[in-house]
């Protein structure tokens, strides 16, 4: 639906035809088996290509499908502890927020208090500060901690490793062998 009286027309080989009507636009496009697209609608005059408008659409869903490919999710995990956990409990759920982060997800930790427990919320918190305490080399906290009648929950954030950054650092710090 080009609403122009005249169009700038661009051929399939990206060459400049020059400046045509619609119906002549339209009709070159027809004969050389191709469709009419605007390109440009608020140039003055709108710009039209002569495409095969299906290949054009199918090329560009692969492009967007391939950046996606190469994109990065990130996940927020979530790991549970109790006020009264025991040294190998915390020291297993401790290695499972030191993988999560380093595989550059975002971890939630939650801690939940029950019955007798919340009339002592303080042990929450001292436990979040040493899970933060603990887990400082991997990652630091984002946000404020959340406090809810039943738990205590923070969310935690990979600190940053890698890029052009670190290596620069590194290049700096380490003595050079000669």
């Amino acid at each position: 639906m080009i609403h122009a009286k005249e169009i700038r027309v661009i051929d399939e080989e990206k060459k400049q035809v020059g400046i045509l009507t619609v119906p002549d636009a339209l009709s070159l496009a027809r004969q050389r088996g191709f469709d009419l697209v605007e390109i440009a609608p608020t140039a003055n005059p709108p710009v039209c290509r002569i495409m095969d408008y299906g290949k054009f659409l199918y090329e560009e869903h692969k492009r967007e499908h391939e950046a996606k490919k190469h994109q990065k999710q990130v996940q927020i995990k979530e790991i549970k502890f109790r006020p009264k956990i025991s040294i190998h409990d915390y020291a297993f759920k401790m290695k499972h927020v030191q993988r999560f982060l380093e595989e550059g997800n975002k971890v939630k930790i939650t801690i939940m208090i029950r019955g007798r427990e919340r009339s002592k919320p303080e042990l929450a918190h001292q436990l979040m500060s040493r899970i933060q305490t603990d887990a400082q080399e991997f990652g630091r906290q984002d946000g404020d901690m959340r406090k809810q009648d039943w738990a205590v929950s923070a969310l935690l954030v990979p600190t940053k490793s890698g890029g052009k950054d670190a290596k620069a650092k590194d290049t700096q710090g380490s003595p050079k062998e000669v």
